[in-house]
Parts: structure tokens; sequence; C-alpha cells
């Protein structure tokens, strides 16, 4: 163990060593019997037939289990000398066989009987679908001998649950070939299905197993039980089946006769069928085939698509109550600062000097504010709007366009702001009768963060000087409440 041990560490990741594997364990114990598989199995195919053969032909012999050289040489007379000796040396040098020097015989080591018992059984159950049948025999052997393990259980379970899944994947499979073939393989391992119920059977009422040999059989029986109810499961598909046949008229052939003749057929008979049977189609050059395969992608499948959406609209309901209506908060900081600029004029200025700004959306929505001056609602309204409509300004727009070039801003309408002469005062103002407003201005917008767009509106003629001595209700002022002037102005 110690000389094989450096080896198996070149196998392992650094810092870990063999002794701390517990699945490794049982390996190491049985090294000796693992050397005789290995000695055995090495090379190639043929060698290693020529080791089974003879080591095989020593052991059958019961009555005289030792055999001489001259024995050995005539009983395998048929092998090479050479490579019939180079075969008994590796079979001697691995302890396989035993060689007494007082008798001058060989004879099979107990490993040599071991290796020979486990390959008998093997060799036994070497037919497609034995494989649960070599498990079950195994188990048999281990409990009459009292030497059942956890582990051992788990290969019987691993494949009772393998078959039971091909079984339930041939009944969902709806092929009848399938499900008939999954029938015979059920029938075919009904009896060691039968052997292993009595196996479990036996280890469950044995009371000095562990907890885990227990748990292992009882999940055995169920998976045992579940495949005893595949058979209803099998003759029922079948039935279905059998309801779908198609039989060709009254010949007493069926779809099933011919589907059984065709599989029985290899790759040059069913070329053969096709002979002279396939006909080629003109194809029609005035089509598209892209066109033709939406319009048939649509047919075969949208529209089916279509029919199993369920279109139905939902049952009515009442709106929700809501005290307050969610209103969005609106952004004046661009209105707000047009407002101070506009309160800080002094002078007459062009608006292609002042409207542009940062980009075309917010020069856009400077320019329609300026349609609020001189708004006369503005004295029952309060806020920015309301500000901008009760500045002292005025402003003329032309017809003709002026290049600006700047601020997104190609061209502006040529105009004017110009504070009221009399300085801060309503919106009728005697400068406003003297001279009236020419041409079109915007009309008021929105915040350009509010997603709407400006548009334009005719200026609306400011107040004559005629309504400067009264009130909005007509009553005449006192002249010294009226603000100064720098005409005379008649006080009716």
């Amino acid at each position: 163990m110690d000389a094989a041990t450096p080896a198996l560490h070149d196998f392992l990741r650094p810092g870990m060593a063999a002794a701390d594997l517990p699945d490794l364990h049982p390996l190491l114990a049985a090294r000796e019997l693992l050397r005789a598989f290995s000695t055995l199995f090495h090379g190639g195919e043929e060698v290693v037939m020529v080791r089974l053969l003879v080591l095989r032909a020593i052991g059958e012999r019961g009555d005289a289990p030792d055999w001489s050289p001259q024995e050995l040489r005539e009983h395998f007379a048929y092998l090479d000398s050479i490579k019939f000796d180079t075969v008994l040396g590796r079979l001697r040098e691995n302890d396989l066989l035993l060689w007494d020097g007082q008798s001058q015989r060989y004879r099979i080591s107990p490993v040599g009987r071991q290796a020979l018992a486990a390959i008998g059984m093997l060799l036994q159950f070497n037919r497609q679908g034995d494989e649960l049948a070599y498990v079950t025999a195994q188990l048999a052997a281990g409990q009459a001998v009292g030497r059942i393990r956890a582990d051992e259980l788990q290969h019987l379970l691993s494949r009772l649950n393998e078959l039971r899944e091909d079984f339930d994947q041939a009944v969902l499979s709806g092929s009848e070939h399938r499900i008939q073939q999954a029938a015979s393989t059920l029938q075919s391992v009904w009896r060691w299905v039968e052997k292993g119920t009595e196996i479990v059977q036996a280890i469950a009422a044995d009371a000095d197993l562990d907890a885990a040999t227990h748990r292992v059989a009882q999940q055995i029986g169920r998976a045992q039980s579940a495949m005893l109810r595949q058979a209803s499961l099998f003759q029922r598909a079948l039935n279905q089946l059998d309801r779908h046949r198609v039989h060709l008229g009254a010949s007493g052939l069926s779809s099933s006769d011919v589907n059984r003749y065709l599989r029985s057929l290899d790759i040059d008979g069913l070329s053969a069928l096709a002979v002279d049977t396939l006909g080629r189609t003109v194809a029609p050059a005035f089509a598209l085939a892209p066109i033709a395969l939406d319009v048939a992608e649509y047919e075969l499948v949208e529209r089916e698509r279509q029919a199993q959406e369920d279109a139905t609209l939902p049952p009515a309901q009442a709106a929700p109550e809501s005290r307050q209506a969610p209103v969005s908060e609106q952004d004046y900081r661009h209105a707000e600062q047009w407002l101070a600029q506009l309160a800080g004029l002094r002078d007459d200025v062009p608006l292609a000097d002042w409207v542009p700004q940062d980009n075309f959306a917010i020069s856009a929505y400077r320019l329609s504010l300026l349609g609020l001056l001189g708004d006369p609602g503005a004295e029952n309204r309060s806020g920015v709007s309301a500000s901008i409509a009760q500045l002292p300004l005025q402003w003329r727009v032309e017809t003709a366009l002026e290049p600006v070039g700047r601020c997104e801003v190609a061209y502006l309408s040529r105009g004017r702001l110009q504070p009221h002469a009399g300085g801060h005062g309503d919106a009728g103002s005697a400068a406003d009768a003297a001279e009236p407003a020419t041409g079109v201005a915007p009309a008021p917008a929105q915040d350009p963060g509010s997603g709407r767009s400006t548009s334009g509106k005719a200026a609306t003629p400011r107040s004559t000087a005629k309504s400067r001595g009264r009130t909005r209700e007509g009553k005449p002022v006192p002249a010294d409440a009226l603000p100064a002037a720098t005409e005379p102005v008649e006080i009716p």
C-alpha cells in the first residue's frame, strides 16, 4: 500500500491524503484483489482473452487442481509455446498462479479463485437486459451469507429507477414500437423483479441490519411496486393506439404492419422503394419564397395561435375613489429667469438679442411668454405668468425675419421690446394707444419640459388712452391718482 501511495497522491489536490477519503478505504483494503483484475485485463483485447482462457481452464479442473508444466503444455498445445510461457509467467508474477517448488506444480491462488468466481458469474448474465439479473443474483448471494450493505442495494435501486424512467418515456412517446419494446423488456425482467421482492422482504424482516440498509430496502420495494403497475399502463396505451390504427382495405394489413415492415429494411431497401415514386412539382417563379413563407407561417401558426388566444374583455369594475387627483409638479425655472431679465429692462432692445438662450426649446418658450405682456386678466391671477403680464413692457413684431445663428435658432421674427413711456403701470398706457402693436406674436406656451410645442397668435391691441381715467367698473378716478405722463392727457 505504501509503495503505491505516492502514485495515488499524484491524482489528488495538494494537501489531500488518500487516508482522508472514506470512499477510497474499501478499494485500498482490497488492493490485492484489484491487482488481480489489473493483471488479467491489462493490455489489448487479444492478450486479455488468452489470459482468461488459460486461467479459467486451470481453475475448471476441480478433482485435480494442481497442474504440472507438462500437463499445461499438452492441454494448451494449440497455443504458441513462447507466448503461452509469457502468459504463465505474468499470471505467476502477479500471484494469480502459485508454484509449488516441492511438487513442481501450478495451482490457482485464492485471489485468482475469487477473480474467476466473479468473472464466471458475470459471464452467466452476458445477454442484453441481464444486468438486473446480475445485480439481483449478487444480492441473493450476499443475503444468503448474511452480508448485505446499503451501497450494494443502491445498485438494484438505481437499475429499477432507470427501467421505470425508460418505461414512462415509452408511454409518453406514443410510439407503438417503443411501447411494445418496453413491454417486452418488462416481461423479461419480471422474474428478477419478483426475486428481488423476496430478497427485499427478507432484508426488511432482519432486525440486525442498520437503519440505512432498511431505508434503501424500502425504497427498492416502492420502485418494484411502481414497475409492476407499468404492465397495465402499457396495455392501456396499446389499446388506445389500436383505436387509431388504419386498416388497408380488406387486405388484413394495418399501418402497424407497414411500420414494422419498413423498420425491417435497411438503407438500400428503403432507397429502392423510393425509386419512381417521388415526383417533382413545378416551382412557381412568380411567387417570392420569403413572401410565400410568411403567408404559410401565418396560415399554419399565427392563425391557430390567434384562435386560441382569449380576447374577451375583463368584467366591469367601479372606478377607484380618489379625493385628490395626482398633479405633476411644474418647473418654472426658465420662466422665473425670463421674468427677472424682463423686469430689469429699461431701454428698447431687439428680440434677437434677448429671446434666444441655451437651445431651441427654451428660446421658443421665452418667445411664447412675451404674449402674456399686457394681458388684462392677469389681475385675477398669481404666479409667474401674472407677473410677466403686469410688466410695463410692450413688444412689436414685424413680418421680416432676422438671422440669429445661435442657441439652435437660425432665424427669428424681427421685433423689439419697449418699456412703457410712463414707467410701471397697467396695460392701458397712452403709448399703447398712440402706437398700436403690429405683427403677430406667439401665444403663451408651457415650459419646454412639458413637451408642448409653441404656437403664435395675434398680439392683442392695448387699451387706448381714453381708458386711463376710469377704473375697470367705468368710474372716474381722481387726477392725482393717475400716473405721470410725458404728454398731457385729457381726463373726462
